[in-house]
């Protein structure tokens, strides 16, 4: 398995995180909702990774329920922004390092400020990307905040 360590894996290894990987068949991206369904795990533990760029130009990663939506009000607020959009499909592995459907909130190219959406902090266990295409982790949100140096806020809607 060493060899199909993602550089996500490496950085939670080194950093003594316990987690469990689980795999799917997948060619493409898909929406986190049919990520909940192939791994046969609850939708509301199913985090995606979000990217975003402030009008200060700096970008900013949040990690919100699969099922809902960033409220870009509300994380433009909490990371002291006027606002934030999304930055275009086109642009994530120039930013990130990794692709759509792929995009870990660890080990990026570069660490960005990192927000969970506070629904995290209630579970024990939740899975993200562990950096590629049909490949997640399960992992304890805090230790992921830790990694990450990233905080909870509300920012889903």
């Amino acid at each position: 398995m060493s060899n199909d360590k993602t550089n996500a894996m490496r950085i939670l290894d080194r950093s003594g995180v316990e987690y469990t990987v689980f795999s799917y068949p997948c060619k493409e991206a898909i929406d986190g909702v049919t990520v909940a369904e192939k791994l046969s795990a609850p939708v509301d533990e199913v985090f995606k990774t979000l990217v975003t760029e402030g009008k200060s130009r700096n970008f900013y990663v949040f990690v919100v329920p699969a099922a809902k939506e960033l409220d870009l009000k509300k994380a433009a607020a909490c990371v002291g922004e006027k606002s934030v959009e999304m930055i275009a499909v086109k642009d994530i592995n120039k930013v990130t390092g990794y692709i759509r459907g792929g995009c870990s909130p660890v080990g990026m190219k570069k660490q960005y400020t990192t927000v969970f959406d506070s629904s995290a902090k209630e579970k024990e266990k939740i899975f993200v990307s562990a950096g590629k295409i049909g490949c997640q982790f399960r992992v304890s949100p805090e230790d992921l905040r830790k990694v990450t140096g990233g905080k909870f806020e509300s920012v889903t809607r």
